[in-house]
């Protein structure tokens, strides 16, 4: 009996390895689309009888799940998973995996990246740099002023893989860190050598806070006005996470208006971001393309991951990471 497996959107420049990978395995059917605009009867053609489909950035709606007629399994190619209907999926008994720990180090990465670049104002000075070279003589005073970090506090709000990670790197800054996560259980905190301060001590409280949390119903917009308004007005916000746990319009308001100092963001409502942006006009806005996942290294980890999943559930197992493990009571999640 033969296993279909399809791919509805791929960012790599190519999916050779992962048809030659597939080919090893007996009775497996691989094949990959680029879907991502298309219009959701070609869609629904090109999946309809998948056993397993990985996603990358198509909206795996209700309407589309429903038209599934063997799916097993559906997998994101990523650490977000909001592009797919999870309680329609479960309805269904259909699995959901995702793949959370591919990319961790690149996105403290670039967390540290915009928090360094916020705080030392390295693109204001590349204009200031520009305007003295212009002028045959420097003039610092349009960058001023510049504090060192060290002895400054840093706030993260989420502790889990990447918020730890940032939390580590932070060790050789000679910085005080206050971490707000309110789901760590007394040995994590432990582990990590710190406690748990709550939202409203690190917005007061910080010179930098950098956002470090999932997207869900819980976290959407819950940086919002009132959250902006109590941080220093010397502050930066940092937001690698996801676009959604930010209201953006406030932020706006918030670096127009100087209730913060400015901001450091590489992830966007709509992406990429449509040209009027008004983020892109604002200077005390630090701004990077979405690439905290990216790396030559993590491009690959995630390519393997995925494959790992494939070769679990041709052995009948779970992926590595189950979103809705109650999806097996439905009868339809298990082999």
């Amino acid at each position: 009996m033969s296993v279909k497996i399809v791919v509805t959107d791929y960012i790599e420049d190519n999916l050779d390895w992962e048809a030659e990978e597939l080919a090893k395995e007996e009775g497996v059917v691989f094949e990959a689309y680029q879907l991502k605009f298309a219009p959701v009867e070609e869609l629904v053609e090109k999946i309809r009888d998948a056993d397993v489909i990985l996603v990358n950035m198509v909206e795996m709606t209700a309407e589309v799940i429903s038209k599934l007629e063997k799916c097993k399994l559906i997998l994101r190619h990523g650490v977000g998973y909001n592009n797919i209907d999870i309680a329609a999926a479960t309805a269904r008994g259909i699995r959901v995996g995702y793949v959370p720990d591919y990319c961790a180090n690149e996105v403290a990465e670039q967390a540290m990246a915009l928090i360094l670049a916020c705080w030392r104002k390295i693109f204001p000075g590349r204009k200031l740099l520009e305007d003295c070279s212009a002028a045959g003589k420097w003039n610092f005073e349009p960058i001023y002023p510049i504090h060192s970090l060290r002895g400054k506090t840093v706030g993260i709000v989420g502790c889990g893989r990447i918020g730890s990670l940032v939390l580590r790197k932070l060790a050789g800054f000679e910085v005080n860190v206050l971490v707000c996560d309110p789901y760590l259980p007394p040995e994590r905190w432990q582990q990590l050598g710190t406690t748990h301060t709550p939202l409203e001590t690190v917005l007061r409280e910080s010179d930098v806070v950098t956002l470090h949390v999932p997207l869900n119903d819980e976290t959407r917009r819950f940086i919002g006005e009132p959250q902006l308004r109590q941080m220093k007005p010397t502050a930066y916000l940092i937001n690698t996470a996801r676009a959604g746990v930010l209201d953006t319009e406030a932020l706006c308001r918030a670096l127009r208006e100087k209730w913060i100092a400015g901001a450091g963001i590489d992830v966007y409502d709509k992406e990429p971001p449509d040209p009027d942006l008004e983020l892109f006009r604002l200077e005390n806005a630090t701004l990077s393309p979405h690439l905290g996942w990216y790396s030559e290294e993590a491009g690959w980890s995630i390519r393997e991951k995925i494959m790992e999943d494939f070769r679990r559930f041709l052995a009948g197992q779970p992926p590595r990471f189950l979103i809705n493990p109650e999806a097996d009571q439905v009868g339809g999640g298990k082999e």
